[in-house]
């Protein structure tokens, strides 16, 4: 169960959630049948707790949502991008170890 701090994306809710967030967004682009992007969650629910205020974290689904993972060249996933004021800032392709992960937030939060 993914944490009701994890906000669902959607090519309709992209732009607002994302590119005009007051604070920085997490972008996870991932899909059903992706193990790794499955074994992500966990470690984004708990990160999504720590920065709760400060980091904003959504998912993005590009089976059903192409034309955004397009717009960004994702070509393998789990691919985390990381936005601030609206423009990528940070890239994480594939799974990492939480404290990866969070030292990525961390510089992005700061």
């Amino acid at each position: 169960m993914a944490s009701n701090k994890i906000i669902t994306l959607t090519e309709a809710s992209f732009p607002q959630e994302v590119l005009q967030s007051p604070i920085p967004v997490v972008v996870d682009f991932w899909a059903e049948w992706c193990g790794p992007c499955k074994m992500l969650t966990p470690i984004l629910d708990e990160l999504a707790d720590e920065f709760e205020g400060r980091v904003k974290i959504g998912k993005l689904n590009i089976d059903d949502h192409q034309g955004v993972a397009g717009q960004y060249g994702i070509t393998s996933i789990p691919t985390m991008l990381f936005f601030k004021g609206g423009e990528v800032a940070g890239q994480v392709v594939g799974l990492r170890s939480k404290n990866d992960i969070k030292a990525s937030f961390a510089k992005l939060s700061s």
